[in-house]
């Protein structure tokens, strides 16, 4: 119905955390493991807060920055104990805001912490010793995290070393030298070799995102926290060694495990990523740069809170649409990184993908969210199931217990609408990411109390009606880099060529787009339009189908690539 839009995708979204306990000990210093999601909720009589450096650089600020991360795992491991703010230009946006939030709902008092000598005086007690990463070999670093969860080992570099034993502590690992001139395969057959036994199999952890010199570790406290292996192995098929050994993690974690971070901008794809990750059953929870897990996981929800949705319809109302045009606005990627944090919302009507699995894993910050809410921001849930994933890649024999995960957590949240996405075969370029019939008739299936469907990332074609209740693809995706005279162009132009009315315009938004630029985008548009919530626009458009019912086709292009 429409041209795909372009522009480089980084997606996100958090999910599911079923978690099972684990008990480790390691030289005389006992410490609990307890997976996020099933670890007693806990408060601390009082928090230390630490403010991260500016640049996440080799040669600025990641070594200390690293070394504070690695803390932070460690303290927090059994109770909630360290903070840490980044720097405002960071990914996610609300963390000093998230603080404030736990502060005031639960009267936890936050001490801030000065110097990292007066963090880690604070916090020793947590920590056996230190492992050494060698900054001739970035990917050092990644093994040295792991080490980390494992030895009780805060991560420094040889220039931290007097820091390090100033405070009583001993060196436990040195990874200075051994990896030099190794490629990253043979450095993390290595590591496999020695730790992998002892990591976590409910969580494995990906620093990718940025290269080079940069690194942007921002999950990797909890991943401390959960005793995971850390990595940044390719899925592209050029790389025939590091997929091998990626394949390796993850045929041995558990069925309900969680890959968590994100892949290497450096080395792979979105696509070939959470395609090899969905062939295994499992599912892709982002990003690297996701901060603080290991202390909000801890935190509660306050007394009596329930999630409560803004829902402009009933489930079974039955609406009737007029002969006019009709547009709903769609941001996936995320309430911490996007829109959600810009001026303008709720001046229109606006759907947010959650991030479902913080039901279980990060429920504090999920209150926070939904507190935050105006009577214009609606939530949906997604993606695909109850994590990242591609549905065509997952085996069929999963799919039931995946998408049960998905619906539990979507009644938690009081979501109504579930939102797909497959790039398995394609993405907004080249081959497609349609639906194939026997897929939709799953979803329809598994998903028998959702009012609708939403499907793509970029715009796609595959469109359904059943028992009142759609599947639409999105007919439009606005790129962040195009221009708003030219946006609106174009909406006029969709609106000119598909003339039966009703019309249903479905708009996916890039997150950093904010709704400001959206509202005026709409400004400009001279037919008449009729903005309306995601709920109430699917239920229209169950009252007047002109739109063709279309799946997959065997004739359609196919990426494996993408």
């Amino acid at each position: 119905m429409s041209t795909p839009r372009s522009e480089t995708h980084i997606h996100l979204t958090l999910r599911s955390m079923f978690r099972s306990f684990v008990l480790a000990a390691c030289a005389g210093l006992s410490f609990p493991s307890a997976s996020a999601a099933d670890a007693p909720r806990r408060l601390p009589d009082k928090a230390w807060v630490y403010s991260l450096g500016e640049t996440f650089t080799m040669s600025a600020d990641l070594p200390l920055n690293a070394t504070m991360i690695s803390l932070q795992g460690l303290a927090n491991t059994d109770a909630p104990r360290l903070y840490l703010d980044y720097p405002k230009n960071w990914a996610w946006r609300d963390l000093a805001p998230l603080r404030d939030f736990i502060s005031e709902r639960h009267g936890v008092p936050f001490e801030r912490l000065e110097s990292p000598d007066a963090a880690l005086a604070a916090l020793k007690e947590h920590v056996r010793g230190y492992v050494v990463w060698d900054k001739e070999v970035r990917t050092s670093l990644i093994v040295a995290f792991t080490v980390c969860g494992l030895e009780r080992a805060l991560v420094i570099d040889e220039d931290q070393i007097p820091f390090a034993e100033k405070h009583g502590l001993k060196m436990l690992v040195d990874l200075r030298g051994e990896f030099r001139g190794k490629p990253d395969h043979e450095i993390f057959r290595i590591a496999l070799d020695r730790y992998w036994d002892r990591c976590s199999r409910d969580y494995v952890f990906w620093l990718g995102g940025v290269h080079g010199e940069a690194m942007e570790p921002g999950i990797a406290d909890f991943g401390i926290r959960q005793r995971g292996f850390f990595t940044d192995l390719s899925a592209n098929p050029v790389d025939v060694e590091e997929l091998a050994l990626h394949r390796r993690i993850l045929r041995d974690m558990k069925p309900t495990a969680i890959v968590m971070g994100w892949h290497s901008y450096k080395k792979d794809t979105e696509g070939q990523h959470v395609t090899l990750v969905s062939n295994h059953g499992l599912r892709v929870e982002g990003l690297n740069t996701l901060p603080n897990i290991s202390f909000t996981s801890w935190i509660p929800t306050t007394p009596g809170f329930r999630f409560e949705n803004n829902h402009d319809v009933a489930p079974d109302e039955a609406l009737q649409a007029e002969k006019k045009v009709y547009l709903s606005l769609v941001q996936t990627d995320s309430m911490g990184i996007g829109a959600w944090v810009l001026p303008g919302r709720g001046k229109l009507p606006y759907a947010w993908q959650v991030l479902m699995s913080w039901s279980r894993i990060n429920p504090i910050a999920l209150q926070y969210f939904y507190e935050q809410r105006t009577p214009n921001d609606y939530f949906i849930g997604g993606l695909s199931g109850p994590g990242y994933m591609y549905p065509k890649a997952i085996p069929v024999d999963k799919f039931p217990g995946l998408m049960s995960e998905a619906r539990a957590m979507m009644e938690t949240l009081d979501l109504r609408v579930f939102e797909i996405m497959d790039y398995s075969e394609g993405n907004r370029h080249v081959g497609n990411t349609e639906l194939p019939k026997d897929l939709v008739d799953r979803y329809y299936r598994e998903f028998p109390d959702v009012i609708g469907f939403v499907n793509g990332y970029g715009t796609a074609r595959t469109f359904d009606l059943r028992e009142g209740r759609p599947m639409l693809s999105y007919d439009y995706y606005l790129d962040v880099a195009r221009p708003e005279a030219d946006a609106a162009a174009d909406l006029e132009e969709l609106i000119a060529l598909n003339r039966d009315r009703p019309y249903f315009l479905l708009v996916h938004v890039r997150e950093s787009s904010s709704i400001e630029r959206v509202s005026n985008i709409l400004a400009r548009v001279a037919s008449p339009v009729e903005v309306v919530p995601l709920d109430r626009f699917l239920k229209l458009a169950a009252s007047a189908k002109t739109w063709r019912t279309r799946h997959q086709k065997p004739t359609d292009p196919i990426d494996l690539n993408p």
